[in-house]
């Protein structure tokens, strides 16, 4: 069964509106209003404090930290999915902390 996406607005903290490729989760249908770029950022924040504090913790000289997040739909909210792969994600964030 082929997954099928759908494209949505996004309106980013500057009131900038995106169009993102979204997919839905579970069965529900609808219309979705155009929704905040917020949600994402917020999970991508917390998800990257986390890591950080634990890289903290055990001090590597050099940490990179790759993850893809997709974009879901829902209950009719925007919703981050940390996927498998980054071949099918939405964005590809890599981030690396050095220790001087």
């Amino acid at each position: 069964m082929e997954i099928q996406t759908r494209i949505i607005s996004l309106e980013l903290a500057d009131g900038t509106n995106i169009k993102v490729e979204a997919t839905p989760i579970g069965e529900r249908k609808g219309v979705l209003q155009s929704q905040d770029f917020h949600q994402v950022t917020t999970a991508i924040e917390s998800l990257t404090k986390e890591i950080s504090e634990t890289l903290q913790k055990v001090k590597p000289d050099r940490a990179t930290v790759k993850f893809g997040i997709e974009i879901g739909i829902e209950s009719g909210k925007v919703t981050p999915l940390i996927v498998k792969g980054v071949s099918t994600a939405n964005f590809e964030i890599t981030l690396e902390w050095i220790n001087n």
